[in-house]
Parts: structure tokens; sequence; C-alpha cells
């Protein structure tokens, strides 16, 4: 199982529109939002590519917004992670 953990952006929350669309897809076991992280718990991943869009909704206005973190590793052997950021649209 491969979990990609995605930290939100200060004053955003996970769109609920969002979560049904990630929910429909079928390499998607699982959804969990704990604070300001969302964890996509995936059957497993191959060497296709994959892309995933997550909706934010601004719920408090911030300004100088940093940029947040992905995570990617296999549930099982967490050592092999690899780490992205993101800093959203119009930032």
């Amino acid at each position: 199982m491969v979990i990609v953990e995605v930290s939100l952006l200060s004053g955003f929350v996970l769109a609920p529109a969002s979560r049904m669309l990630l929910e429909r897809r079928t390499i998607v076991k699982k959804i969990e939002v704990k604070a300001s992280v969302v964890y996509i718990y995936l059957e497993k991943l191959n060497d296709e590519s994959q892309t995933f869009i997550l909706q934010l909704e601004q719920v408090i206005p911030m300004k100088n917004l940093k940029p947040a973190t992905i995570k990617v590793y296999d549930y099982y052997q967490p050592g092999g992670l690899q780490i992205a950021s993101y800093s959203g649209v119009g930032s």
C-alpha cells in the first residue's frame, strides 16, 4: 500500500467535492483528513503516471503563504520516502 500525504496550505481545507472525486478512483483505497493533512491510501503503484488533483477552499485569508509538502511512501517501507512541495495556483 502506498500513502500520499498532502500537507494543506495554511488557511485552506480540502473541498468536499474534491474528496468525492478522489474516492471514485479505483486506485484509491481510503482517504483520511486529519487537521491540516490529507492522507490518500493507494492499493499500489506501477510504472504508469498518476495525477491527483485536489481542490482546496480558503477558509482563512493568509498573507505570504509558504509552500506545503507532499510525501509519497510505501506503508510497509517508509524509508523510500519521496518529498515534493507545492504553493497552489495563483499564490
